[in-house]
């Protein structure tokens, strides 16, 4: 990649979309394939209070680092309490949901710029 390649623009300028299998959660896609990228997306993700994702599946893996608030994040058996400068690694395939403790829970989402599927696991987690 050139500096002529190179990318720059501000977060509040990328719109938010609510992320339908999750509750009170949205997300934007900071970098990501409409931006040429080519390996990696980036993405955020705010949860407000009450705000979650129940247990679900990934095509891809994640790296995640934590900004902000603190949430119970189970990753296969384990779960696991985290807060801001937490960093995550998700295993694609692996089972794992998100409860927001301290709203709001915002953190970043690196994935692997391949078609990626959710599949929820169990609703109720």
């Amino acid at each position: 990649m050139s500096t002529n390649d190179a990318r720059v623009k501000r977060a509040e300028q990328v719109t938010w979309n609510e992320v339908k299998a999750g509750t009170a959660t949205r997300t934007q896609v900071l970098l990501g394939p409409d931006d040429h990228m080519p390996n990696f997306a980036m993405r955020r993700f705010r949860m407000e209070a009450g705000g979650g994702m129940p247990l679900h599946t990934n095509a891809v893996e994640h790296e995640q680092y934590v900004l902000s608030g603190r949430a119970k994040v189970r990753i296969g058996g384990d779960v696991h309490e985290v807060h801001e400068g937490s960093v995550l690694y998700i295993p694609a395939g692996a089972p794992h949901s998100y409860e927001v403790i301290e709203a709001p829970f915002e953190f970043l989402c690196m994935v692997p710029n391949r078609e990626d599927r959710i599949e929820i696991v169990d609703p109720s987690c």
